[in-house]
């Protein structure tokens, strides 16, 4: 099984949606944020490469992947394979400009 590693602004990024889902729209669409999570981080464990490589970032030196969470966000992680280890990089919102998650992952210091 491999071991899921958060970044830790992505990670903060994850809550944030979270807690505003329970603001906005109340505890049942938080909810369902931590189920879908729990069922990607799941796969994600058990089949660390079975998510579908991100087209935007096909041109990277790491084979980034995408889940999609709550229809409109992905979860962009790459897996290395020598540390059994998916890293989560970036909770991307696909209503945003493609460019902008080009130049997150660029300035990003895992890649």
């Amino acid at each position: 099984m491999a071991l899921i590693e958060w970044h830790e602004d992505v990670w903060q990024l994850f809550n944030e949606h979270v807690e505003y889902a329970h603001y906005e729209f109340g505890k049942k669409t938080s909810n369902k944020w931590l189920k879908e999570m729990a069922a990607i981080d799941a796969r994600l464990r058990q089949h660390p490469e079975s998510y579908t490589p991100e087209a935007l970032l096909a041109d990277r030196a790491l084979p980034y992947r995408a889940a999609h969470i709550m229809k409109r966000f992905k979860l962009i992680h790459y897996y290395d394979r020598s540390a059994d280890t998916v890293y989560i990089v970036d909770l991307w919102d696909t209503m945003q400009n493609p460019k902008k998650l080009q130049k997150r992952i660029s300035i990003s210091p895992i890649d």
